[in-house]
């Protein structure tokens, strides 16, 4: 499977822990958000990222991507049966694409992708309006972080890994993984991070930033 994207993306990271805890075989196919590269449009022809091509299968959206090898590789699971943890799974899901990201993002970007990697304009302005709406997001999910175990209690799921792929994310702007101001929130993601398929997926994503 080729996955389109780079792996600082939180949603590309995302898509590439879940295929690999599946066991599934992919390959990173270096594309930038709004990149013209002829192949990455047709799987995403809005330019987003992530987008797979799975055997000609053409796909674009982490959320949407997640679902479709959850369907395609059951087991190990990262969607529970259980209705109401299902629910809970897709609700964290949600709130690290659009909650936890969408301020982040502004930090992100602003700070580090736009002026740095991109050579694209930025407004610091932007960057400082997500920091000033990261801290009670994360002073939330600091309160709901239980002290073993994963989010879902004791069910890991895809709300473990997109929540820690987005803190991920955010560590090189200085709003990562922090112990001291968030102490359950670290040992968590600590916990998210000594999995295998997290250890696979850093060591790819840390070579390719050397």
């Amino acid at each position: 499977m080729k996955l389109y994207g780079a792996l600082l993306s939180p949603f590309v990271r995302k898509v590439a822990l879940v295929a690999t805890e599946k066991g599934l075989d992919w390959t990173l196919v270096g594309s930038p958000p709004g990149g013209e590269d002829a192949e990455f449009r047709r799987a995403s022809p809005f330019g987003k990222i992530p987008a797979i091509d799975d055997d000609g299968f053409l796909l674009a959206d982490s959320t949407a991507i997640v679902a479709y090898l959850e369907a395609k590789c059951p087991a190990p699971a990262v969607l529970p049966a259980d209705p109401q943890l299902r629910g809970r799974a897709v609700w964290f899901d949600e709130f690290a694409d659009t909650i936890l990201m969408g301020a982040g993002l502004k930090v992100l970007f602003h700070r580090l992708v736009g002026p740095k990697l991109l050579k694209r304009p930025y407004d610091p302005a932007v960057a400082d309006q997500g920091e000033a709406e990261l801290p009670p997001i994360l002073a939330w999910l600091e309160s709901v972080v239980p002290a073993e175990g994963w989010l879902l209690g004791g069910t890991f799921s895809l709300a473990d890994y997109a929540v820690a792929s987005a803190l991920r994310s955010l560590q090189p702007v200085g709003w990562g993984r922090n112990a001291e101001a968030y102490p359950a929130t670290a040992a968590w993601y600590d916990r998210v991070a000594a999995r295998p398929a997290w250890q696979a997926v850093a060591a790819i994503e840390d070579a390719r930033r050397r």
